[in-house]
């Protein structure tokens, strides 16, 4: 039987022992053909095929050609890719990488004579991943954070709510990944382009702070509390009844969200304030409204119609 032994595995090595030096961090990028299993199985395969294809067009085309050639842990999920890199390199991944993407599945659908498109979900991360440089490296919590990332609710519901002939890529970066490549300012996109959500993934107890991003919106991107707290209710003022009244005696209940509320006699002007005019200011809380588009361009007048 000794012959055997050296097969065996290494023994793995407990956490909390003793310390060790950390692994390289890298970025990760991964992405996922959005309905991929809903495919005819005939089209799986050049769909697996034209993924990473996509991505070295798009890197060689944003002149990332060397964030391809030295990609570490690369490998296929069937239905998306994903792959190591120098970390120093994410604010170009994160921009113009994710922009021009979208530039090129679009002409590759365009292209496609009318076959389903290929619209991608996009996953960016940061963190320490070992590389063995074989097909078991690039395995750890960053890794799996990033894919977990990838099929979360957010950038799902995002992409699905989009018009499938205009938006082709949506992101979601990890709240580290956010922090140190666009809230530092390193990234050449203002941080009002990212809309933060709470990262949540069905049947898994995974929930993180993240950040959506669309390089072409076509739909409203929505904001998320992590707290589930919802929209506070409108003032409402209640008139009660005098102490003698008798228990029959209704109450009566006035209310005035939107402007002023009178309960007697007034003397001289009022002035009122419409809050829920479309613009640019809103008071409150956001839960669960819409935050709006966050293209680069607009069209017409955006003032028309609003005199």
């Amino acid at each position: 039987m000794r012959e055997f032994d050296s097969a065996l595995p290494q023994q793995i090595t407990g956490p909390y022992t003793r310390s060790r030096a950390l692994p390289p961090y890298r970025g990760i990028l991964a992405v996922d053909a959005k309905d991929f299993t809903g495919r005819p199985a005939i089209e799986h395969e050049a769909v697996s095929r034209a993924v990473p294809e996509l991505l070295k067009t798009a890197l060689s085309r944003a002149e990332l050609r060397d964030i391809w050639d030295g990609r570490t842990f690369p490998a296929s999920t069937g239905d998306g890719y994903v792959f190591g890199f120098d970390p120093r390199r994410m604010p170009f991944v994160i921009h113009p990488l994710l922009h021009t993407l979208q530039d090129v599945l679009t002409d590759f659908n365009v292209l496609s004579h009318g076959a389903v498109p290929i619209r991608l979900r996009v996953s960016l991360h940061v963190g320490p991943l070992p590389e063995t440089g074989d097909e078991f490296g690039g395995n750890g919590t960053a890794r799996n954070d990033t894919h977990r990332l990838l099929d979360s609710h957010p950038v799902k519901a995002v992409l699905a709510s989009h018009k499938e002939n205009i938006t082709h890529v949506a992101a979601i970066l990890s709240d580290r990944c956010y922090e140190d490549a666009v809230a530092s300012g390193y990234t050449g996109r203002h941080p009002d382009h990212f809309v933060e959500v709470a990262a949540t993934v069905s049947g898994k107890p995974f929930s993180q702070r993240a950040w959506i991003y669309v390089p072409h919106p076509s739909g409203p991107l929505y904001e998320e509390l992590s707290d589930g707290v919802s929209a506070p209710e409108p003032v409402r003022e209640a008139v009660h009844p005098p102490e003698e009244a008798t228990a029959t005696t209704p109450q009566v209940s006035n209310s005035a969200p939107n402007g002023n509320l009178n309960t007697g006699t007034v003397h001289g002007g009022q002035s009122v304030g419409n809050y829920h005019v479309a613009g640019d200011h809103v008071e409150g809380n956001k839960a669960g409204r819409v935050r709006g588009f966050q293209g680069d361009q607009v069209r017409g007048n955006k003032y028309q119609g609003r005199q």
